[in-house]
């Protein structure tokens, strides 16, 4: 089929062709900004992200050093702790002992310390043993400690003094 074309209808198609080619460049403009605005994104992101890894990573390492010391202030605590434990056991014995000893008396012979008893009664009984009579003994305080042949007095008057000498 043949088909006559005027030389209007050539222009117009002319025309129509130029403007398609323009539009075509307008928008392969468009898509080349949109391409290239698109690789901008990429490589700001792309950079963010590598960024933000290497932030992670030193914050990985962070963590690593602050595991490591909490693993030995742990250690650290639990020794602490038996320490604590131990000296808490110690105290306990000591103030057994210091309990025990609280109502301790000395027996003194002429100032002397003759002997060390838990109790009065246990000194009167240790002083009976040696011979010596209820009667031969006094408290402390009456008269002079040298004056007194046997006297009973408290540890703790005699315990604090330089050779147990409370003079």
């Amino acid at each position: 089929m043949i088909r006559i074309v005027t030389r209007t209808r050539l222009a117009a198609l002319q025309q129509d062709a130029d403007g398609a080619r323009e539009r075509a460049r307008e928008i392969q403009g468009a898509a080349d900004r949109a391409y290239a605005g698109h690789l901008r994104t990429v490589y700001d992101l792309t950079a963010e992200a590598e960024a933000a890894e290497r932030a992670a990573e030193a914050e990985r390492a962070d963590a690593e050093v602050a595991r490591e010391i909490l693993e030995h202030t742990e250690a650290r605590l639990a020794d602490a702790r038996a320490t604590v434990a131990e000296q808490a056991a110690r105290i306990d014995a000591l103030s057994g002992e210091v309990d025990s000893i609280a109502g301790a008396v000395v027996l003194l012979h002429y100032g002397k310390l003759h002997s060390v008893h838990p109790d009065r009664p246990a000194a009167e009984r240790h002083a009976a043993s040696v011979g010596v009579g209820p009667g031969s003994w006094i408290p402390a305080g009456k008269r002079p400690v040298e004056e007194s042949s046997w006297l009973i007095s408290p540890l703790s008057k005699w315990a604090v003094a330089d050779g147990g000498d409370a003079a």
